[in-house]
């Protein structure tokens, strides 16, 4: 097993191929993005952003991080790899990209179950850049790019796996991207998740959203199936964390988080639709 990162990079500005330079990637056309300190690259252009920092900010994704290193997301991350690395699976080298990495938990975890007979090339993006710079401190194997999923800096038909978990899936810059019959291995709250939590912190619950049936052009739904199974929060602490790397901290109202931030423990539901999207 070789894990490596994913080189084949685009320019953020005019869509070229990017080569590495010293600390720096560059295109043809003269555009030049350093390397961080931290080895990840800032491939968001400033007129891309729609806010000064995008995506979580640094106390997020230190809650993220204490959360899924305490392992109360494992079962997610072990089916993820399982529907990367499914039965049918016959490849000797694939090349993925975690869209909306987060902290790198899911890439960490796909990387630590790899066959030995696999070449896995990785590539982790998200928004923040204070994602990315706890991924990069923690992964040195593999690519860390600021970026977004609007816009991929991502040479055409170069990936076989995109991760969206929890994320924001941008069908035709996955499209763009993925090579004929690559995958996309996509995660979403189903109806029940973390039932309990939002009971306690809105006054009701909204109606569930419909569950996507039709693919987006270009994609077949290969298969569909549910994750779910009861997690004990022992202490005010993860359901503190739990709470912060959700949307939920900022939709519930000052009441709502002041009765999550009484509990002392809570017994919550996961409940998780896994889809392996293929492209045609």
């Amino acid at each position: 097993m070789t894990i490596s990162p994913f080189e084949a990079l685009a320019c953020p500005l005019d869509g070229s191929a990017l080569q590495i330079s010293g600390r720096s990637w560059r295109c043809a056309n003269g555009h030049s993005f350093d390397i961080a300190r931290q080895g990840y690259i800032h491939l968001l252009p400033v007129q891309n952003k729609r806010s000064k920092d995008p995506g979580d900010n640094k106390e997020m994704v230190a809650a993220r991080q204490r959360f899924l290193s305490s392992g109360f997301y494992q079962p997610l991350a072990d089916a993820m790899s399982r529907a990367v690395f499914h039965e049918e699976f016959n490849e000797s080298s694939i090349n993925c990209l975690d869209a909306g990495c987060g902290e790198g938990y899911y890439m960490r975890q796909l990387a630590h179950s790899t066959p030995e007979i696999i070449d896995l090339a990785l590539m982790g993006l998200d928004i923040s850049k204070w994602a990315v710079l706890s991924a990069a401190k923690q992964d040195k194997s593999s690519s860390w790019v600021v970026g977004s999923n609007a816009n991929l800096p991502v040479l055409p038909e170069t990936l076989d796996r995109i991760l969206c978990l929890f994320g924001f899936p941008v069908y035709p810059e996955f499209a763009r991207v993925l090579k004929s019959g690559g995958e996309i291995v996509q995660m979403d709250a189903g109806v029940d998740h973390l039932r309990e939590l939002r009971e306690i912190i809105y006054p009701e619950l909204r109606a569930p959203r419909p569950d996507q049936k039709a693919m987006p052009e270009g994609f077949t739904n290969l298969d569909t199936s549910v994750i779910r199974y009861t997690l004990a929060l022992p202490d005010k602490g993860s359901i503190a964390d739990l709470l912060a790397m959700t949307p939920h901290l900022y939709r519930a109202n000052a009441d709502g988080l002041a009765r999550a931030a009484e509990l002392e423990s809570l017994t919550v539901t996961v409940d998780v639709i896994l889809r392996r999207i293929r492209k045609n």
